[in-house]
């Protein structure tokens, strides 16, 4: 009895271990940022409001958030999106989407350079525009 009690356990967990046809299929990306809105200087320890347009390709792109890379005094930043894998997608041309994150100035650094995704070139490579935002203390 407790063999067969086992055995169906096991088949049980199998069965809903195995991956689900009727899911959809999503794979994230990082869209280009349109433009932007950054401060002419920053005061430390003080909290700043970033703005950046971005546009969506598709109806099938959802907004997740900004990508965000810290390296040194570097920051990186793109616009996060899912997208869902569908043969109904169909393109936009929209206005570009608004959207903000909060940027804290912190002790330590003498400026900033934030880098913001613009896309690829012809051989693949990231393009980004940079500016360099001084700290004031």
């Amino acid at each position: 009895m407790k063999r067969l009690a086992l055995i169906l356990l096991a088949i049980f967990v199998l069965n809903s271990c195995s991956p689900n046809d009727d899911m959809p299929s999503y794979h994230l990306e990082v869209l280009p940022v349109e433009s932007f809105t950054v401060p002419a200087s920053f005061d430390m320890n003080q909290n700043y409001q970033i703005k950046v347009k971005y546009k969506r390709p598709s109806d099938c792109h959802f907004y997740q958030g900004i990508y965000y890379e810290k390296s040194g005094q570097t920051r990186t930043f793109g616009v996060q999106t899912t997208v869902l894998e569908a043969d109904y997608c169909k393109a936009l041309e929209e206005d570009p989407i608004e959207v903000t994150f909060d940027f804290l100035c912190t002790p330590g650094n003498q400026y900033y350079t934030f880098r913001f995704y613009k896309g690829e070139d012809e051989n693949g490579n990231d393009l980004f525009e940079e500016v360099t935002i001084p700290v004031t203390y």
